[in-house]
């Protein structure tokens, strides 16, 4: 399992977009800004995550970003397979014919990919953004 940049720098995205959408739309302009990510690899990013539904784009001056669903209602296995699709998961070959190897791919590489799939299905959009709200009060600042 290897999770690229375009999924890494996706989720962080949506978080700040979840986290900034409370009172206006939000544009990738300021999501680039605050997240330090080129506004044209964002827009990349953005458009996968609009063809799936994930955010909803707004036109007009005061447009910009939403998204598409409540921050509950997003896994994160929704949001890594849409930016990664399957590569979150170990590439079994079904059609090996090893027997060492039909073992290893039962015994091993399925148990940890349904391990993934689970643990990325039980953790929502807004998981992380609560934990991260949570993250930012804890920190004491020394003068």
């Amino acid at each position: 399992m290897k999770i690229s940049t375009k999924g890494r720098y996706g989720l962080r995205a949506l978080i700040d977009l979840a986290i900034n959408m409370d009172s206006e739309n939000v544009s990738i302009k300021s999501i680039s800004e605050r997240q330090n990510i080129s506004e044209r690899y964002l827009e990349q990013i953005f458009s996968l995550l609009r063809k799936a539904g994930i955010i909803v784009g707004r036109k007009g001056a005061q447009g910009g970003y939403v998204l598409g669903k409540t921050p509950r209602e997003l896994t994160i296995i929704d949001i890594l397979k849409v930016l990664e699709g399957d590569s979150i998961f170990i590439d079994i070959n079904e059609k090996e014919d090893n027997d060492l190897e039909i073992f290893i791919n039962k015994n091993l590489w399925k148990d940890i990919n349904s391990i993934i799939k689970d643990y990325f299905t039980s953790i929502t959009l807004e998981d992380l953004v609560d934990n991260y709200k949570k993250s930012k009060e804890n920190i004491i600042y020394y003068i």
